[in-house]
């Protein structure tokens, strides 16, 4: 049982974070608008649902390597990422072009 609470502590920490870049930072949701925010190098974090298809996921993160820009993979699936961005839709992916007050970018890894 620990294992599970730790996980739902670090998704409850990266909804906080998602929830704060979407009142004071810049985003945009959705496949299409993340693949043009990669192509002109504004985006700075990646999140991708992991139910996202293995191909989209995969020219997604390979735009993200070519834009040295890092990619997280959200633990839920779109309907829970979208419900985290407090949207009443389903989110596969999404791109952080400004971070705002979050530390969203900075506790990634790869960015």
């Amino acid at each position: 049982m620990a294992p599970k609470q730790g996980s739902k502590k670090a998704a409850e920490g990266m909804n906080s974070r998602i929830q704060l870049v979407m009142r004071s930072g810049r985003y945009t949701l959705g496949y299409k608008s993340t693949l043009k925010t990669l192509r002109r190098g504004q985006s700075k974090l990646v999140l991708i649902s992991n139910n996202c298809p293995a191909l989209r996921k995969s020219e997604i993160e390979y735009y993200a390597m070519l834009a040295k820009t890092g990619v997280h993979h959200y633990a839920g699936n779109n309907v829970d990422l979208g419900t985290a961005c407090g949207r009443y839709y389903r989110v596969s992916c999404m791109s952080v072009t400004d971070p705002g007050d979050s530390d969203i970018v900075k506790d990634e890894p790869s960015a």
